[in-house]
């Protein structure tokens, strides 16, 4: 099945030759991404990949462009973090009947990771929430991407807490 994300990262400073890193990323195996290159000193990289499942393809992405360039440093893997917009887009409604929904069903509907202005949900929630009330076909897809997404996310960003004060905030957040 083939399996649709983004990886972004943020470029070495000695790494920033944008050809050079077209050719090393086709000769990793990322024949199967197309690569954006326009912010400086970032890389993102949409694949679409072919593999077993969601977890196979995002895996072996990152293990290509480890290999390709081993100095780059993971930002993080899309769709993740989104908002009401972006569901609408993905879940084909307008962003208006989202906010509708989210607002009829503010008991269920899944609370935000950031709530502000502009408030951000972890897509893979607001999906499986979608999935649930039962009205909403979802590829499968998608959901087992933003499933995977979240959960290199969470890992990548776990590994900036030293285990102490991992093992203490479990208590409080619950």
């Amino acid at each position: 099945m083939e399996y649709t994300f983004t990886l972004k990262y943020q470029l070495a400073a000695d790494d920033r030759d944008s050809d050079a890193l077209v050719e090393r990323l086709g000769e990793a195996g990322c024949d199967d991404a197309l690569v954006g290159i326009g912010q400086p000193g970032r890389l993102a990289l949409e694949f679409t990949r072919d593999a077993a499942n969601a977890e196979a393809a995002v895996r072996s992405a990152l293990a290509d462009v480890r290999r390709a360039v081993p100095s780059a440093t993971l930002i993080e893997v899309a769709p993740d973090l989104v908002g009401l917009t972006d569901v609408a887009d993905i879940v084909g409604m307008s962003r208006q009947n989202m906010r509708k929904l989210m607002l009829a069903h503010s008991g269920s509907f899944p609370a935000p990771v950031h709530e502000g202005s502009t408030s951000i949900w972890h897509l893979v929630d607001v999906l499986a929430w979608l999935q649930a009330k039962g009205s909403y076909s979802l590829a499968e897809d998608v959901l087992d991407v933003a499933r995977v997404a979240l959960q290199v996310n969470l890992a990548k960003e776990g590994r900036r807490l030293p285990r102490s004060a991992s093992k203490a905030l479990e208590v409080l957040v619950g």
